[in-house]
């Protein structure tokens, strides 16, 4: 009996020790995993930004605050000596139902120049600055059109590896610059923004934690076709214009775009630009600017690249890159050089576009820029593009065709300035 208990306190105090040790090994683990989870707590904050971005009731807020949630850098432009854009209120078409309908964050007319129409809507303000998404591509676009005249970059159907090496043994290996200018790569690269998995998504997780873009650029190894071959949206397509023209210049992509571009026309806001961790510029859809900023752009190319008597952007690459010149299915909506064609387009219209319902709507005949910032989580309905096109047209029609209201259209007088609501 005497053993029986000895054996049993024995036993009770091997099970006291396990769990002493049990739990100095679990105290050491927390220890362990809360000292990880401080040192990555940034990467682990941008993770969560990225998963969370377009959540309904955060999307508005994120669109205007990038630079609290990701890696980023300001562009150096002196905003100092702007002068603010010329205000001539005017009437346009009833526009609430469908800015309701659409999220619209800020809108911006302008009509010869001057601010025809602005509202700022769902708690935003003049002064935000906001995501431009896949408008990006349209001011990488203009900056290689510079760079592009002054002979950096001589031959558009170079191979992409002469300036940015590092490509060759990818599936870039063999593309051409005007190939990547078009979408027209043929890189294999699922671009489904709603697909956890895609290709896309992959690429902003890279970026949240810190990771390299041309490291990612690199690592795409398989081809959907032949370059040359058809169009296909490719946003990473962008980035490697962005490899070109950093291999090219020597110098990064926000410097150049600020002392070659954005300086020149004068922008008000101080734009920046969501970067990966290594510092490089998100070019296919981290531009930051207010939406005043965007309608300058815009106005910009409506004016075939010249600003206050100085071209800025060579006027035949204004006119060579929004042509509808890639390879796209009949019937389509056409793209050029990073911009978006209307299929019936008159001559002269043309758009930035971004995802959620970022534009940048250009219609040189009727004097009308239409730069419009929003939180659309439909924006990919069927339907909605075009009906938003079809508004944009409306609107340059009304100002087009008077300074009153037309009969033809129930008017509303434009708001002041910074009309918010």
């Amino acid at each position: 009996m005497r053993s029986f208990f000895h054996g049993l306190f024995m036993r009770r105090l091997g099970v006291r020790r396990i769990l002493r040790w049990s739990l100095r090994v679990g105290l050491l683990l927390l220890v362990l995993v809360g000292g990880v989870l401080a040192w990555h707590r940034d990467e682990l904050h941008r993770l969560l930004a990225v998963n969370s971005l377009f959540a309904e009731d955060r999307i508005v807020a994120n669109f205007s605050a990038m630079d609290r949630l990701f890696f980023h850098a300001a562009l150096p432009v002196d905003v100092g000596t702007t002068v603010p854009l010329e205000v001539a209120p005017r009437r346009l078409p009833e526009l609430s139902g469908w800015l309701q309908a659409r999220s619209v964050t800020a809108i911006v007319v302008l009509k010869d120049g001057a601010v025809a129409y602005e509202r700022y809507r769902l708690g935003t303000s003049a002064a935000d600055r906001r995501i431009s998404w896949s408008m990006a591509k349209s001011f990488l676009s203009a900056l290689f059109g510079i760079l592009h005249a002054e002979g950096v970059i001589a031959d558009l159907d170079e191979p992409v590896t002469r300036y940015a090496p590092t490509l060759a043994g990818t599936a870039y290996d063999g593309v051409s610059i005007r190939n990547v200018l078009q979408m027209s790569s043929g890189v294999r690269f699922d671009e489904d923004y709603f697909d956890f998995h895609s290709d896309i998504n992959r690429m902003g997780r890279v970026l949240a934690l810190g990771g390299s873009m041309d490291a990612f650029a690199a690592s795409l190894s398989e081809r959907e076709r032949e370059p040359g071959q058809a169009w296909q949206y490719v946003s990473i397509d962008t980035h490697v214009i962005g490899m070109v023209i950093r291999g090219a210049s020597g110098r990064g992509i926000g410097e150049l775009l600020a002392e070659r571009l954005l300086q020149p026309i004068g922008v008000e806001s101080s734009p920046y630009y969501v970067t990966d961790g290594d510092g490089t510029a998100f070019v296919l859809g981290g531009l930051n600017m207010s939406t005043r900023d965007y309608a300058r752009f815009g106005q910009l190319f409506l004016q075939r690249g010249v600003w206050d008597g100085h071209q800025v952007v060579p006027s035949d690459w204004v006119d060579e890159s929004t042509r509808a010149s890639a390879n796209t299915a009949p019937g389509r909506i056409g793209y050029g050089y990073q911009w978006w064609v209307p299929v019936d387009a008159t001559e002269g219209e043309f758009l930035a576009r971004g995802v959620y319902g970022q534009f940048i709507y250009v219609n040189r005949p009727a004097g009308v820029v239409v730069a419009l910032n929003s939180a659309d989580r439909s924006f990919a309905a069927a339907g909605v593009f075009a009906d938003t096109l079809a508004r944009f047209r409306e609107i340059a029609a009304t100002l087009h065709g008077s300074a009153e209201t037309t009969a033809a259209h129930t008017a509303v007088a434009a708001p002041t300035a910074n009309a918010v609501d």
